[in-house]
């Protein structure tokens, strides 16, 4: 068959009949991929190729085998998430310039260019699921069957887990099963003047990684870091667990930026960024953004043909206990990963709860935060863009000199207990300067919102704080008819508040496990019912930071596990929320 706009993919045909029989049980995130899919046979400026998509399993098969020598037979999930990659195609009209043969001159003809249409995928899939050997099998390809010069990049938190991505293709070289690999590996080295010839050999493993010569392509490993990444122009690269680190900064979007401006100038746009994961298990990292990125483009928000993604999950925590749905999240299940295997280690976190998150995030593709944070990944996820403006509401303080935000959090009652949520908050600007470059720029992002404000100086001045927000509260329009305050820090700021606006509906909260316990888990039913209206990402921020400490009575008070995880809003919020509970009739 060639180039088809009506075509069903081959292996997206067959695992879409598996999955409408129930043969295979899939998650909400892969039923919203496949809508894609099904979108993309539709779309009658959208090619399928079987013969590209052929030519690569043929490939991987025929000519590399595992680390221990054994012959490689791609996996039906490898086959399915190759043919996003090497199966769809698209068609520009571009205008290309052509010398005249019998005169001076030349002219213009339009020239029909194919391209691929994935440019980058996104694979979040359980850990024992082979997605370092599906990495291996698209650098091997690009860097053998592409005839113009590969770049070809590995990058992984560690050498170790980027060594796995480069044995297979190394021991390929030395075993040779293949018949053109084994042609290419028969002489020497060439020179240090390079060139081939007949004595020389064409495909080595050299010191700065895997070479081709013929092409001059080369596949390297780079460590997981935006400054090793600097210059970096791939025509592939390949992100193992960039969900797994604590990873504050965007090597993905770094590497894409790099390989497209490489391809731009050369005129083409075949380059290719497949970021492979576990589920992480770290919060606040580039993941997270990126994941919700991501289900934005799942759920159709906005279109996005150039990216594929493939994300296996249980859909809820309660299918841990249930074996038949674990498929959900290990689509390899009973091939390469064991139903017993699962099993011990589900028996394993009943046993030794230390255990628990990390096989929940690593096994069963759950994000850790819904269980250790005291706000699940979808609870501190934002809301439509909202104004309170004019709207009766209660104000919650939670106040600071140092590097934490003194935050303000407006609860705005509305019909249902339901509340709007907005934040303003406050450093200084010295605090600012202070600030790591991936943390500057999560700042930046609330600046730019509207939620943080920086204040001049090396240290929070209370008055200035004070008229600002006096301001912020005229401008809008707010009507504040009761007041809860942290009291560390608030004296001055009390003192002002109680001139000008009375000593009715102010509240003292005194921070601890015994007072913050019943209004903590009052705001997480609410949370979980999405009922707490939120749009600004500080407060997605702060949300996501929150723990909780328990006492011996089964007490619960907020909690951050490092410095640089604020809370402050999260806390302004519940000083709100206690103070709208204790004078409830100022709002009838």
């Amino acid at each position: 068959m060639t180039l088809s706009n009506t075509a069903t993919p081959r292996y997206y045909g067959e695992f879409r009949q598996k999955v409408m029989s129930g043969e295979i049980p899939v998650c909400r995130e892969i039923s919203m991929e496949m809508n894609r899919i099904d979108a993309m046979i539709a779309n009658p400026g959208i090619y399928y190729d079987d013969t590209a998509v052929e030519h690569w399993v043929n490939f991987c098969e025929h000519e590399l085998v595992l680390t221990d020598g054994s012959p490689l037979h791609l996996l039906d999930s490898f086959k399915l998430w190759g043919e996003q990659i090497f199966g769809w195609y698209y068609f520009v009209d571009r205008s290309v310039y052509i010398p005249n043969t019998d005169r001076p001159g030349g002219h213009y003809v339009t020239k029909r260019i194919k391209k691929r249409l994935i440019n980058r995928q996104y694979l979040i899939v359980s850990r024992g699921n082979a997605k370092s050997l599906y990495a291996t099998c698209l650098q091997a390809y690009m860097l053998l069957c592409d005839p113009n010069t590969t770049t070809g990049i590995v990058v992984a938190p560690t050498m170790k887990l980027a060594d796995e991505i480069m044995s297979p293709i190394r021991t390929a070289i030395q075993r040779a099963p293949g018949p053109a690999i084994k042609m290419m590996t028969q002489g020497k080295l060439p020179g240090r003047s390079g060139g081939v010839t007949g004595n020389q050999v064409m495909l080595a493993s050299t010191k700065v990684g895997i070479q081709y010569f013929p092409t001059n392509s080369l596949v390297e490993v780079r460590p997981m870091s935006i400054d090793k990444l600097q210059g970096a122009r791939p025509k592939i690269a390949t992100v193992d667990e960039w969900l797994s680190g604590d990873t504050r900064e965007d090597v993905v979007g770094a590497l894409a930026q790099g390989a497209s401006k490489e391809q731009s100038d050369r005129g083409g746009s075949d380059w290719l960024i497949v970021a492979t994961s576990s589920e992480g298990t770290v919060r606040n990292s580039v993941g997270d953004t990126i994941k919700l990125e991501l289900m934005s483009i799942l759920k159709g928000e906005y279109q996005d043909f150039h990216t594929s993604i493939f994300y296996y999950r249980q859909d809820d925590v309660k299918e841990v206990a249930d074996p038949s749905t674990w498929m959900k999240s290990n689509p390899n299940i009973g091939i390469t990963v064991t139903y017993e295997t699962l099993q011990n280690d589900v028996e394993r976190a009943e046993k030794a709860p230390a255990n628990r998150n990390d096989i929940l995030a690593k096994r069963f593709g759950i994000p850790m935060e819904g269980y250790t944070y005291f706000f699940t990944y979808e609870e501190t996820l934002p809301h439509t863009k909202k104004d309170f403006w004019g709207l009766p509401c209660a104000l919650g303080a939670d106040l600071s000199q140092g590097d934490d935000f003194c935050s303000f959090t407006f609860m705005f009652p509305l019909r249902g207990e339901v509340f709007g949520i907005k934040t303003r908050n406050y450093i200084s600007e010295y605090t600012l300067t202070k600030l790591p470059t991936a943390a500057r720029q999560k700042y930046e992002e609330f600046i730019r919102e509207g939620s943080l404000h920086i204040m001049e100086g090396t240290t929070l001045d209370m008055d200035l704080v004070y008229d600002d927000l006096d301001q912020h509260i005229i401008d809008c329009q707010y009507d504040v008819r009761a007041f809860g305050y942290d009291p560390y820090n608030a004296k001055r700021f009390v003192e002002r508040w109680t001139q000008d606006n009375g000593a009715f509906a102010i509240e003292k909260v005194i921070q601890g496990a015994k007072t913050e316990s019943v209004p903590l888990g009052e705001l997480k039913k609410l949370a979980e019912d999405r009922r707490l209206l939120f749009d600004e990402s500080l407060m997605s921020f702060t949300m996501a930071n929150c723990m909780t400490l328990e006492d011996t009575n089964g007490n619960r008070k907020l909690y951050k596990a490092r410095r640089e995880d604020k809370i402050d809003a999260v806390a302004a919020m519940m000083d709100a929320f206690i103070a709208f509970k204790n004078n409830r009739d100022a709002f009838e």
